[in-house]
């Protein structure tokens, strides 16, 4: 049995979604702390990445009930019957991706701002880099999803137009 061309796209999708909110989870729980002046700074303590991180949590659990539920109902049942919950599910979703990659990336720019390196010390500089360079990756990688999950969200507006008329 061959799946449509859809559901393989929908399927596909999904999984690219799923794979940079992964990466963007892991490069958030690897990133180290930058030091200065005797104070530790954390992705953890800047509310705009703990937004950041929420929202990727979120999105990965989304995806990943999406992914089962698609599935399940989809595939196997050929079920349409929770298509009203994906419609509504996805434009929430693709929304809070784009707002969490917004948070980190003005993170990110404010955090540089506030913790502008003023000595010529390499190894400061290096670190301070270092430190807004995984800030900025990790809300990066918040787009593709998102843009995965705007394109799922147009389909799924689709999917339910052709099933209400």
């Amino acid at each position: 049995m061959a799946l449509p061309k859809s559901h393989i796209a929908i399927l596909l999708l999904r999984g690219i979604s799923l794979l940079f909110l992964l990466l963007s989870l892991i490069i958030l729980l690897n990133a180290n702390t930058y030091e200065k002046d005797g104070k530790k700074y954390r992705f953890d303590e800047i509310g705009s990445y703990s937004y950041m991180f929420g929202a990727t949590i979120i999105g990965i659990g989304y995806t990943v009930l999406q992914i089962i539920v698609f599935v399940i109902f989809q595939i196997i049942l050929k079920s349409d019957k929770y298509i009203v919950f994906e419609f509504y599910g996805d434009k929430a979703i693709s929304y809070l991706l784009l707002s969490g990659a917004a948070a980190g990336i003005g993170a990110s720019r404010e955090t540089k701002a506030i913790l502008i390196v003023k000595d010529n010390d390499v190894d400061t500089y290096n670190s301070f880099k270092n430190y807004l360079s995984k800030g900025f990756a990790a809300a990066d990688l918040l787009l593709p999803a998102f843009v995965c999950t705007a394109i799922l969200s147009i389909l799924s507006s689709y999917a339910l137009s052709k099933k209400i008329y």
